[in-house]
């Protein structure tokens, strides 16, 4: 478990942090301490500019030509992206659309096939 201590945040930040918890299947605090990591990466590798960040996240240049600090604020990136995409996918409510069947494991890892009706 890992050890915490108390810091005074502003309140703008704290809001916007408590308006992600849903989205992002974070707490508050959990958010706020995302955030903390995505900055201490970026601060470490500050030769890298906004460009050389966009650039290797659209993949025109390599991430095998980056150091190692620059690679970390890259992957922090990168997993902000992959929550982000996760969070906002919901299979169930486009193939019920589209009334398509699919199946999925039950609590108990049965599996269970949905059949869908289009509304």
């Amino acid at each position: 478990m890992a050890s915490t201590a108390v810091a005074r945040v502003d309140v703008e930040i704290v809001e916007s942090a408590r308006l992600t918890t849903d989205a992002m299947s974070r707490s508050t605090s959990q958010q706020l301490t995302h955030w903390a990591r995505i900055g201490r990466e970026v601060e470490a590798a500050a030769s890298m500019t906004p460009k050389e960040i966009a650039e290797t996240l659209s993949g025109s240049t390599s991430y095998d030509q980056l150091n190692t600090g620059e690679q970390a604020v890259v992957r922090a990136l990168w997993s902000e992206a992959l929550d982000t995409r996760i969070t906002e996918l919901d299979y169930e409510s486009r193939f019920r659309a589209e009334g398509r069947s699919y199946a999925e494991l039950d609590e108990r890892g049965h599996v269970v096939v949905r059949n869908s009706v289009r509304p």
